[in-house]
Formats: C-alpha cells, structure tokens, sequence
C-alpha cells in the first residue's frame, strides 16, 4: 500500500479511538497472571490492603468454577497424551477421532437430540447453520436482540429475513403470519440473552411455532450446563425439552471454558451441516484436549448436579444483597447473569476501576455492546463462589456506590 493510503488510515483510526476514549466507551485490556478461577490475580493490582494481587472475579462466564478444575485439566493433560496436540487437519480429511465421536454423543445425550457436530466456536456453529439449511424460499424470524454470531450467520443466508421486538409474542406471530408461504421458517433466539439475563419465552415461541407449523432455534450458550433444575438448559428451565429443534451451544462457557462450539439437532440436520456448513468443513478440528476435557465435564454433569445448585443458590444471594443495598438489577432470579444499571458509561467504567482497587474483579459495559444510554457492571456468578465472596463483592458495590452517589 502507498505510504499516504496507509498514514490516512492510521489518522482516522486515531481519531476514532480517541473519540471512543472520550465517551467512555474504549475497552481496555487487563492481564490475568494467574488460572481462571474465582480469585485470580491481574497484572499492575496490587490486590486488597496492598497484597499479592489477588482479587475476586466477579466477570467470568466460568459459571460452574470448571475452567481451573483439576479434573477437568487432568482430563485434557491425558487427552493430549493418548490423542496427541492437535489434528492439522478438517474433520472430513484426517480429523476425527474416536474423542470427537464420543463428545457428539455426548452432547446429543445431554440435551436429548440425534446427533450433534462440534466446531471450533459456537460464532462458528452459528456462521455455518442457516446458509447451511435455509434458501430463497425460506424464511428466519429473528429476536431483535439477538447475538451479533447470530445476526451475522443470519446474513450469509439468502432466506427472507424478518425481526420481532424483543421476546415479543404478538409480533413474532405477525412475523410467522407474515412469511406463511415460505418453505421452512425458522424462529431464532438465545435461550438467555447475556447482556440483560433475561430468559427466551421457550414455551409460548415453540406453541406458536407449532400453531404456524415453524421450528424453533435456540442459542443456549449461556445456559447449558448451569441452567434448568439439572443444567441442560433455557429448554429445561422453560418445561419444553424436546420441543426445541435445533440447539446451539458453547465449551467455552460452562462446560470447562476453553474453546470449541456445537450443534446438536437431528441426525438429518446435522449430516446437512457436516456436508454444508463452511465453518465445520473450512477449519480445523477442535483439539484433542478440548474434547477429552469437554467429555470429561459432560460426563460429570451427567452423575451430578450440585454445582447448578450451588450457582443457582448464589445467584439468590447476590441478587437478595444488591437490591437490599439499593441497586437496580435486571435478569431472571434463577440466572446467574445480574446485571448492575448504572446507565452511564463513564459511571460504568468508574465504578468497575474503582471496584478492583477493592478486591473485587468487573467490568463496565457500554455502547456498542449495549445500547447508548444503558450502560452496566454486568456481574456473573459462579458455583465456585463461596457466601463469603458474594457477600464481600456486595459490600463494595455498597460503598463504591454510595461515594459514587449511585445509590443512597
């Protein structure tokens, strides 16, 4: 490239951090140092009164405290030493082995489906699914606040493309209403939405799609594992496991944290994708520790769940101590997403600083991830938390609040 072409960019790039800077809205970096966990150390903090840098993490979406297990890295270490690092390779190559076979198996057991196929994220598993499936003559009916690998999957397909208002019932059927002389229309939303944690209506969206004769689409990434009576998910949580048609999720939440994303559907649907879908046939095949390590945790979760009882028993706490302290919450009781509204970004940003130098690990939410206006701490829980972390965390979201004259 010439010299001015290139100086030009860099001038306007500078221009526009800047301006993101000023709003508020630039979104630094800060450097762990130590596993992810429930108290992690990050770099340049020196940690409560001043010691090692240990601080609570308050902003994981290690919701089950899997991500530092030792059964879990055990796993990994002898999947490396049975399987090897990794494959070089696609799946339809020389890419599967009997791990990769033995995990989809796994995950169609655990949310009840045929089969499942396994891609190196779930933005990839939704990148590939609706090009995949989906033609001219067919239609998508997308929440409006859907994940951006959502909405960018959604437009490399060539089918009709419809938006309802969020988890609105009334336009959802206008839509379907709307789009009645497409071949295949497929209703789209995540089971939790992650910015607000609020939970999918799955009942009323699978009864109107069997009214319309539509199939229902969910991306549980921020469910499966942790949400529901025994963790399988928005589907069980909302009584209507088996009616979902196609579920895509995430090993890198939950389910040990590391990477790797799948789809789990009929065998139909999913011997479509491993012929179709771009991202599972163009990438490489998730390595062998991810597998062993991800069966290993599906395994787990299959023989017990006391860890989605223990998130869950968290989620009460902290939720039950903000609101007495004065706080404005929003998401479902039962979810372990609770985001603090501060609507300000700087506010935001303020306070998540402010809060480290108490121990206490957040991070500010603001435009583009929210919308303008509805900036937030967005604090997660996890099982791995004990009551003495939670209720330390509400302690200083009191005090920073009330000096930040946020709350009374």
């Amino acid at each position: 490239a010439s010299g001015a072409a290139a100086a030009a960019l860099e001038a306007r790039l500078a221009g526009e951090v800047a301006a993101m800077r000023d709003a508020g809205t630039y979104k630094a970096e800060r450097v762990i140092t130590s596993p992810q966990r429930v108290d992690i150390t990050v770099e340049g903090v020196p940690g409560v009164s001043g010691g090692d840098g240990t601080v609570m993490n308050f902003c994981a979406n290690n919701y089950l405290g899997l991500s530092g297990d030792a059964g879990v890295a055990a796993a990994a270490v002898d999947a490396i030493a049975t399987h090897g690092y990794g494959l070089s390779s696609v799946r339809f190559i020389c890419g599967t082995q009997d791990l990769h076979k033995k995990l989809e198996s796994a995950v169609a057991r655990f949310h009840g489906t045929e089969d499942a196929i396994l891609y190196p994220s779930c933005f990839d598993a939704n990148a590939g699914l609706f090009e995949a499936l989906l033609g001219e003559e067919d239609a998508i009916i997308s929440d409006e606040l859907n994940h951006a690998s959502i909405i960018d999957g959604v437009r490399l397909c060539k089918a009709q493309r419809k938006r309802f208002k969020h988890m609105d019932m009334a336009d959802l059927e206008a839509q379907l209403v709307a789009t009645a002389g497409a071949r295949t229309r497929l209703i789209a939303t995540d089971g939790v939405f992650s910015m607000d944690g609020d939970v999918a209506p799955l009942r009323d969206i699978c009864d109107l799609a069997d009214k319309h004769d539509a199939l229902v689409f969910v991306d549980d990434c921020h469910a499966t594992g942790f949400f529901g009576a025994t963790g399988r998910g928005t589907d069980e949580h909302c009584g209507v496991r088996g009616r979902v048609d196609i579920v895509n999720s995430t090993l890198g939440k939950a389910l040990g944290g590391a990477t790797g994303g799948y789809t789990a559907a009929s065998a139909r649907v999913v011997e479509t994708l491993k012929n179709r879908a771009r991202p599972y046939l163009f990438s490489n095949t998730l390595a062998p520790s991810v597998a062993g390590a991800s069966l290993h945790v599906f395994e787990r979760l299959e023989r017990d769940s006391s860890l989605v009882e223990a998130v869950r028993a968290n989620a009460h706490r902290f939720r039950d101590g903000m609101a007495a302290a004065g706080f404005e919450l929003r998401g479902a009781r039962d979810h372990p997403i609770a985001p603090v509204m501060l609507y300000d970004a700087k506010v935001a940003t303020a306070m998540a600083d402010e809060l480290l130098r108490r121990g206490v690990y957040v991070i500010g939410f603001s435009f583009p991830v929210v919308p303008r206006g509805a900036a937030r701490i967005r604090v997660q829980l996890s099982a791995a938390h004990t009551a003495a972390h939670v209720d330390a965390a509400v302690a200083a979201f009191a005090e920073v609040g009330r000096e930040m004259g946020v709350v009374p």
